[in-house]
């Protein structure tokens, strides 16, 4: 086969999100609302339209209502049929979700590679996209994962998503030593997990929760020290870009943590401001509040 193409996704979602209690005690954070629409979806609909197939949710027990989300409502949708809601309709029955989903739990929280190491069976031999529900990247023309399949599609080597970020932002990162630059593609001569400075930053290139990994990831994560306790993805990745080679692609698009407060808020009114329905009210809102017009 000339071309390989990737067919499958893996999304972790097993963490507790702590940051945002009390919240989370009962509601899943990849659950919370961007506008109308839970967080996790936004990162679903990216796999999807960037022509994923087979999507992988890591998830816990306490996560059932990530699966019910995804599955068939019949009650709600003969009720919306009842009284004529064809919008509604359309977007409870998320047939534009073309994709086959399977769920597993991670019992116990080790880290970010400790999650993907249970995609080992679903993956097998093949290139595979991970999607961390953190990070949600928008991009009207092209998906952030589209474009990582691509510069896969050209390396035949591990990808990562990054793009430059502040000191204060790569702090919290894995961060790429950089190799040979090439427009976007970067070679990663290493991968540095939160790095302890900003005098210990190897560059201004991080990691935003988006990859396209090879099988041999997995081996490299049998292989990856535990740090407190945890194995983490970056360390891996840093292992097989040792041995392998792998590189780094700077993407396009807006990225936003919603795994932080204040990520979550933005990522609400930017995308409040592009919705169809609630934009043209919301902008007005915001104008007259900057004009000192808003309540207090």
């Amino acid at each position: 086969m000339d071309k390989l193409t990737v067919r499958k996704a893996v999304i972790p979602a097993a963490g507790f999100g702590t940051r945002f209690l009390p919240i989370t005690k009962s509601v899943p954070k990849e659950m919370l609302p961007i506008v109308d629409k839970p967080a996790v979806q936004y990162i679903v609909e990216e796999a999807v339209d960037s022509g994923i197939k087979e999507i992988l949710i890591i998830a816990n027990r306490f996560k059932r209502c990530i699966e019910d989300h995804f599955d068939k409502n019949y009650e709600l949708e003969n009720l919306l049929k009842r009284f004529d809601r064809t919008d509604d309709l359309k977007t409870v029955l998320m047939s534009h979700l073309d994709a086959e989903f399977t769920y597993v739990r991670q019992k116990e929280m080790r880290g970010s590679g400790a999650a993907v190491g249970l995609a080992r069976s679903f993956v097998k031999d093949e290139p595979f996209a991970v999607l961390f529900a953190d990070d949600v990247i928008y991009n009207a023309n092209k998906p952030c994962t589209r474009q990582l399949i691509e510069a896969y599609e050209k390396t035949r080597l591990s990808v990562v998503g990054v793009q430059s970020v502040s000191d204060k932002t790569a702090l919290k990162c894995g961060v790429i030593k950089k190799g040979a630059v090439k427009g976007r593609y970067t070679e990663i001569k290493g991968i540095v997990e939160k790095p302890s400075d900003i005098n210990a930053l190897p560059s201004n290139l991080a990691s935003l929760g988006r990859f396209v990994l090879t099988p041999d990831i997995f081996d490299a994560l049998e292989r990856t020290a535990l740090r407190n306790n945890e194995v983490f993805l970056t360390d891996a990745i840093d292992l097989v870009a040792r041995e392998a080679g792998a590189y780094a692609y700077e993407f396009e698009g807006e990225r936003y943590d919603i795994g932080d407060r204040v990520g979550f808020l933005i990522a609400n009114i930017e995308y409040g401001l592009r919705d169809k329905r609630a934009g043209g009210e919301l902008k007005k809102y915001l104008s007259e509040l900057n004009r000192g017009g808003g309540d207090n």
